[in-house]
């Protein structure tokens, strides 16, 4: 059996072959010389999973990344095209703090949000650890980590805001793509500095 997933990939949707890139981690997962030697680690015990949910676990990574990638390109377009038409999108801008900062209930009003990164020079958004909570056919739920960087420039002066990031998320599968059907944004802490 061969899984077909679409991803998006700068700006566009692609499609992968799940099992393809299985069967290429499978031949390596016992091979002492592989890089790190193979994919067996002391005391893990993880279930097995089918190449769909392999593939589906993957896309869902891949979407995380593109809201990255499109937030520091400012692909807007690109960046609302990769939630539900009915997305919650809920800032809380202390984590510790339960009350939001901002609460959004649709793909349009991402808009103001996104535009709203214009205002810096430059932006890095460096995903880190990314875990599925739970995953189905159609449906999944997950936590990522992300550190981002926003740099502006005034006055010869570069200044940067460091932000740690946390994002509780829960993701649809529609028509074959992966999308953000809800995304909790936790600022854990900030930082500004001035850059040399």
């Amino acid at each position: 059996m061969q899984t077909i997933t679409k991803h998006y990939i700068d700006g566009v949707f692609v499609e992968s072959h799940g099992r393809e890139v299985m069967d290429s981690i499978n031949g390596m997962r016992d091979d002492p010389q592989a890089p790190w030697g193979g994919f067996k680690h002391s005391g893990a015990n993880h279930a097995t999973i089918s190449p769909s949910e392999a593939a589906d676990s993957l896309a869902i990574r891949e979407l995380v990344e593109a809201y990255a990638h499109c937030a520091d390109r400012r692909d807007a377009k690109g960046q609302m095209s990769i939630f539900t038409t009915d997305i919650h999108f809920v800032v809380y801008m202390n984590a510790k703090d339960p009350t939001p900062s901002q609460e959004l209930y649709s793909r349009v009003a991402l808009a103001p949000v996104f535009a709203e990164l214009n205002k810096y020079d430059a932006t890095t958004h460096f995903v880190g650890q990314s875990t599925i909570f739970t995953l189905t056919a159609d449906r999944a739920t997950g936590e990522a980590y992300c550190l981002a960087h926003h740099v502006t420039a005034e006055g010869g002066k570069r200044r940067l805001m460091l932000a740690s990031l946390r994002y509780l998320d829960t993701f649809v599968k529609m028509d074959g793509a992966w999308l953000f059907a809800e995304r909790r944004l936790y600022v854990d802490w900030l930082e500004e500095r001035t850059l040399s």
